[in-house]
């Protein structure tokens, strides 16, 4: 028989991660005391963790893995003053700025895309929010991808949307508008004060009321702590989002956030996983950021996300797209095709997703959290590495990284 001395620290009771699956397999919700626990498990409990959360994206999505593109068609020039985002108000950072694509170089980028094997496009735009002019712009460009493709999703993130603009866009034929809440409304006002969480809950209520699916997520590690990113979760919970994509903040230069580099990949499945347990069966994206915060640990981030942004973002490098796609079947996963359902689940809902790599760039969504390449040469020093800045695709001569 093993003794233990008296002076060993006892050790506490590994908590029951499976039966917390159970329980929500069952058809129950987890308590933000649950969902306080995944964040705060050991890492020597953190695949345990990540097994039952993965019983929860298995269950409704199978082994499917949903493929978006982003087309940044309107670059920098932003009036917001969001503390993480590269386009900002008097951001220095050395992103790409020009002004609209037009229909042929917009459906030129989003076809890149789709031929990779994305069955989403996400178009996204500078600003507050759009006029009537460039919403009509941005229809433009949504009736000619759907006649190219007519099988595609396409989903918008524009910003603030006036009345009627909503119903325009879903009249064109798009499936999903995204605008991100990006933080917790009680941190809100510490990472923006040009417009409020309100303003960013206002237009997520828009878009599903005119039938678009709404997809709405967030960024992590600007401050937040974890009660504040579970109160987050429960949010989008009741807001019936159909898509939630999760960035993780890119720290670039010449913004507030610049430096401000706190996530570990650890951190960054725990925070998956969380959001996995509290919507079990919604769209889940690993966003802007992954390349740099989840390194080596992106493929494990598939068995509890069962969706992600293919090649770069919107004003940052991702890794190559054929690596995404070889990393999808390194972990014996599928691309969701354009045409498949995944019985039980949302996977052929149209979600939506564009915000900073999930969405873009301004109010519109998250850009900052578009995240840089992270090669053979430069993992090891990745954290310490600025920003790797995206200088071609949409908007330059050179062609597109997917």
């Amino acid at each position: 028989m093993v003794t233990t001395p008296e002076s060993a620290t006892p050790q506490p009771a590994t908590p029951r991660w499976h039966e917390l699956a159970d329980h929500v397999l069952a058809g129950n919700q987890v308590s933000a005391a649950d969902a306080l626990a995944v964040l705060r498990a050991p890492d020597a409990q953190l695949m345990e963790v990540v097994a039952a959360a993965s019983r929860l994206r298995f269950h409704h999505f199978g082994n499917k893995v949903k493929v978006n593109y982003l087309v940044n068609l309107k670059s920098g020039l932003c009036p917001e003053d969001c503390f993480y985002c590269s386009q900002r108000l008097n951001s220095t950072a050395g992103i790409l700025r020009y002004t609209w694509l037009n229909t042929d170089e917009a459906v030129t980028a989003a076809k890149a895309g789709i031929a990779a094997g994305a069955s989403r496009v996400c178009l996204v735009a500078s600003g507050t929010g759009p006029s009537n002019r460039e919403v009509g712009k941005v229809t433009d460009i949504i009736e000619a991808i759907k006649s190219d493709t007519p099988g595609v999703e396409v989903c918008a993130c524009l910003g603030a949307l006036k009345d009627g603009q909503a119903e325009s866009l879903c009249a064109s034929g798009a499936d999903a508008y995204n605008h991100n809440l990006n933080t917790a409304e009680s941190h809100y006002e510490e990472i923006c004060t040009t417009h409020t969480y309100a303003d960013r809950e206002h237009t997520v209520s828009q878009a599903h009321g005119a039938g678009l699916s709404a997809c709405s997520g967030f960024i992590a590690g600007m401050g937040e702590s974890h009660e504040q990113l579970v109160e987050l979760a429960f949010d989008l919970r009741a807001k019936e989002v159909d898509s939630i994509p999760v960035n993780f903040l890119l720290p670039f230069d010449g913004t507030p956030l610049e430096g401000v580099d706190t996530l570990n990949p650890r951190d960054c499945l725990r925070i998956l996983a969380m959001v996995r347990f509290v919507a079990p069966d919604t769209e889940i994206r690993v966003a802007a950021g992954r390349e740099r915060h989840l390194g080596n640990l992106q493929g494990i981030a598939l068995y509890v996300a069962n969706s992600l942004f293919l090649g770069d973002y919107l004003t940052s490098e991702g890794q190559p797209g054929a690596a995404d796609l070889e990393m999808i079947a390194d972990a014996g996963l599928e691309v969701l095709r354009m045409d498949t359902e995944v019985e039980g689940g949302r996977a052929g809902h149209p979600d939506s997703d564009d915000d900073n790599a999930t969405t873009g760039p301004t109010p519109t969504g998250q850009d900052a959290a578009t995240e840089p390449a992270v090669t053979a040469e430069s993992a090891a020093g990745s954290k310490q590495n600025p920003v790797a800045i995206r200088t071609r695709g949409a908007g330059t001569s050179e062609p597109a990284n997917a």
